[in-house]
Protein backbone atom coordinates (compact mmCIF):
# COMPACT_ATOMS: atom_id res chain seq x y z
CA UNK A 1 0.00 0.00 0.00
CA UNK A 2 1.36 3.39 -1.02
CA UNK A 3 1.69 6.07 1.65
CA UNK A 4 -0.24 9.22 0.79
CA UNK A 5 0.04 12.53 2.56
CA UNK A 6 -3.21 13.91 3.91
CA UNK A 7 -4.27 17.24 2.41
CA UNK A 8 -3.82 20.46 4.33
CA UNK A 9 -7.27 21.21 5.76
CA UNK A 10 -8.64 24.76 5.50
CA UNK A 11 -7.42 26.91 8.40
CA UNK A 12 -11.00 28.04 9.01
CA UNK A 13 -11.96 24.42 9.60
CA UNK A 14 -8.82 23.74 11.62
CA UNK A 15 -8.76 26.59 14.11
CA UNK A 16 -10.93 29.61 13.36
CA UNK A 17 -14.44 28.18 13.81
CA UNK A 18 -15.06 28.56 17.55
CA UNK A 19 -18.31 26.57 17.51
CA UNK A 20 -16.35 23.45 16.54
CA UNK A 21 -14.57 23.16 19.87
CA UNK A 22 -15.78 21.65 23.13
CA UNK A 23 -14.27 20.34 26.31
CA UNK A 24 -13.90 16.54 26.19
CA UNK A 25 -15.74 14.32 28.64
CA UNK A 26 -12.90 13.39 30.99
CA UNK A 27 -15.01 10.61 32.53
CA UNK A 28 -15.30 8.75 29.20
CA UNK A 29 -11.66 8.11 28.32
CA UNK A 30 -12.45 5.91 25.33
CA UNK A 31 -14.47 8.65 23.67
CA UNK A 32 -11.81 11.27 24.47
CA UNK A 33 -9.01 9.05 23.13
CA UNK A 34 -10.99 8.34 19.97
CA UNK A 35 -11.45 12.08 19.45
CA UNK A 36 -7.71 12.71 19.86
CA UNK A 37 -6.67 9.91 17.48
CA UNK A 38 -9.32 10.89 14.91
CA UNK A 39 -8.18 14.50 14.93
CA UNK A 40 -4.52 13.48 14.74
CA UNK A 41 -5.34 11.45 11.64
CA UNK A 42 -7.60 14.05 9.99
CA UNK A 43 -5.57 17.21 10.66
CA UNK A 44 -2.12 15.62 10.42
CA UNK A 45 -0.86 18.00 7.73
CA UNK A 46 -2.05 21.03 9.69
CA UNK A 47 -0.40 19.71 12.85
CA UNK A 48 2.83 19.13 10.93
CA UNK A 49 2.74 22.70 9.59
CA UNK A 50 2.18 24.14 13.09
CA UNK A 51 4.94 21.97 14.60
CA UNK A 52 7.42 22.87 11.85
CA UNK A 53 6.69 26.60 12.22
CA UNK A 54 7.20 26.47 16.00
CA UNK A 55 10.28 24.29 15.61
CA UNK A 56 11.79 26.69 13.05
CA UNK A 57 10.99 29.72 15.20
CA UNK A 58 12.70 28.19 18.22
CA UNK A 59 15.48 26.81 16.01
CA UNK A 60 16.11 30.30 14.67
CA UNK A 61 16.58 31.56 18.23
CA UNK A 62 18.99 28.74 19.26
CA UNK A 63 20.05 26.70 16.23
CA UNK A 64 22.80 24.55 17.77
CA UNK A 65 20.65 23.42 20.70
CA UNK A 66 17.66 22.56 18.49
CA UNK A 67 19.82 20.44 16.16
CA UNK A 68 21.44 18.69 19.12
CA UNK A 69 18.08 18.10 20.82
CA UNK A 70 16.54 16.79 17.60
CA UNK A 71 19.43 14.40 17.07
CA UNK A 72 19.14 13.01 20.61
CA UNK A 73 15.38 12.47 20.31
CA UNK A 74 15.78 10.85 16.88
CA UNK A 75 18.46 8.46 18.12
CA UNK A 76 16.42 7.48 21.20
CA UNK A 77 13.17 7.09 19.22
CA UNK A 78 14.86 5.00 16.52
CA UNK A 79 16.68 2.91 19.12
CA UNK A 80 13.45 2.31 21.03
CA UNK A 81 11.60 1.18 17.92
CA UNK A 82 14.50 -1.07 16.88
CA UNK A 83 14.64 -2.59 20.36
CA UNK A 84 10.89 -3.18 20.42
CA UNK A 85 11.07 -5.01 17.09
CA UNK A 86 14.21 -7.04 17.86
CA UNK A 87 13.95 -7.69 21.60
CA UNK A 88 10.94 -9.76 22.62
CA UNK A 89 10.63 -8.33 26.15
CA UNK A 90 10.60 -4.73 24.93
CA UNK A 91 8.19 -5.56 22.09
CA UNK A 92 5.87 -7.26 24.59
CA UNK A 93 6.01 -4.20 26.88
CA UNK A 94 5.23 -1.90 23.91
CA UNK A 95 2.17 -3.95 22.96
CA UNK A 96 0.90 -4.26 26.52
CA UNK A 97 1.60 -0.66 27.62
CA UNK A 98 1.82 1.61 24.54
CA UNK A 99 1.28 4.83 26.50
CA UNK A 100 4.06 4.01 28.96
CA UNK A 101 6.32 3.12 26.02
CA UNK A 102 5.81 6.59 24.49
CA UNK A 103 6.33 8.24 27.89
CA UNK A 104 9.55 6.23 28.38
CA UNK A 105 10.87 7.51 25.02
CA UNK A 106 10.11 11.10 26.05
CA UNK A 107 11.70 10.63 29.48
CA UNK A 108 14.86 9.08 27.98
CA UNK A 109 15.05 12.00 25.54
CA UNK A 110 14.64 14.48 28.38
CA UNK A 111 17.33 12.72 30.42
CA UNK A 112 19.81 12.68 27.53
CA UNK A 113 19.19 16.31 26.63
CA UNK A 114 19.43 17.41 30.27
CA UNK A 115 22.85 15.80 30.43
CA UNK A 116 23.87 17.67 27.29
CA UNK A 117 22.36 20.92 28.56
CA UNK A 118 19.56 21.69 26.10
CA UNK A 119 16.56 21.27 28.42
CA UNK A 120 14.89 24.54 27.44
CA UNK A 121 15.21 23.76 23.74
CA UNK A 122 13.66 20.34 24.36
CA UNK A 123 10.82 21.86 26.36
CA UNK A 124 9.99 24.60 23.88
CA UNK A 125 11.11 23.11 20.58
CA UNK A 126 9.65 19.66 20.93
CA UNK A 127 7.21 19.58 23.84
CA UNK A 128 5.41 22.85 23.10
CA UNK A 129 4.26 21.77 19.62
CA UNK A 130 3.26 18.35 21.01
CA UNK A 131 1.28 20.00 23.82
CA UNK A 132 -0.49 22.37 21.43
CA UNK A 133 -1.34 19.49 19.09
CA UNK A 134 -2.70 17.41 21.98
CA UNK A 135 -4.81 20.29 23.32
CA UNK A 136 -6.23 21.05 19.86
CA UNK A 137 -6.96 17.40 19.10
CA UNK A 138 -8.68 17.05 22.49
CA UNK A 139 -10.87 20.11 22.07
CA UNK A 140 -11.69 19.87 18.34
CA UNK A 141 -15.00 18.16 17.66
CA UNK A 142 -15.06 15.59 14.87
CA UNK A 143 -17.20 16.07 11.78
CA UNK A 144 -18.59 13.58 9.27
CA UNK A 145 -15.68 13.98 6.83
CA UNK A 146 -13.24 13.39 9.70
CA UNK A 147 -14.97 10.14 10.66
CA UNK A 148 -15.10 8.96 7.02
CA UNK A 149 -11.40 9.61 6.39
CA UNK A 150 -10.45 7.80 9.60
CA UNK A 151 -12.53 4.75 8.69
CA UNK A 152 -10.76 4.55 5.32
CA UNK A 153 -7.40 4.55 7.12
CA UNK A 154 -8.63 2.04 9.72
CA UNK A 155 -9.79 -0.55 7.18
CA UNK A 156 -6.64 -0.13 5.11
CA UNK A 157 -7.94 1.64 2.00
CA UNK A 158 -5.31 4.33 2.47
CA UNK A 159 -2.12 4.80 4.50
CA UNK A 160 -0.83 8.12 5.84
CA UNK A 161 2.31 9.09 7.76
CA UNK A 162 0.32 9.74 10.98
CA UNK A 163 -1.31 6.31 10.69
CA UNK A 164 2.11 4.70 10.36
CA UNK A 165 3.46 6.71 13.33
CA UNK A 166 0.49 5.89 15.56
CA UNK A 167 0.78 2.23 14.57
CA UNK A 168 4.51 2.22 15.37
CA UNK A 169 3.78 3.74 18.78
CA UNK A 170 1.06 1.17 19.47
CA UNK A 171 -1.75 3.73 19.45
CA UNK A 172 -4.25 1.93 17.24
CA UNK A 173 -7.95 2.07 18.04
CA UNK A 174 -7.89 -1.35 19.76
CA UNK A 175 -5.11 -0.24 22.12
CA UNK A 176 -7.03 2.89 23.07
CA UNK A 177 -9.88 0.73 24.35
CA UNK A 178 -7.41 -1.29 26.43
CA UNK A 179 -5.96 1.88 27.98
CA UNK A 180 -9.44 3.13 28.88
CA UNK A 181 -10.30 -0.26 30.43
CA UNK A 182 -7.10 -0.27 32.50
CA UNK A 183 -7.70 3.26 33.74
CA UNK A 184 -11.33 2.58 34.62
CA UNK A 185 -10.33 -0.59 36.52
CA UNK A 186 -7.72 1.33 38.50
CA UNK A 187 -10.42 3.80 39.64
CA UNK A 188 -12.49 0.98 41.17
Amino acid sequence: MEVKFAPLRPWDDFILGSTRFAQPDFRDLTKWNNRVVSNLMFYQSNYLAVAVCLFLLIGFMSPLEIVLGGAVVTVIFTGSLWASENKAAIGHFKRQHPTFFVMAILMMSYFMISIIGGVMVFLFGITLPLLLIFVHSSLRLRNLQNKFENKMEEIGLKKTPMGILLNALGQEQEHISKIADILSQSKN
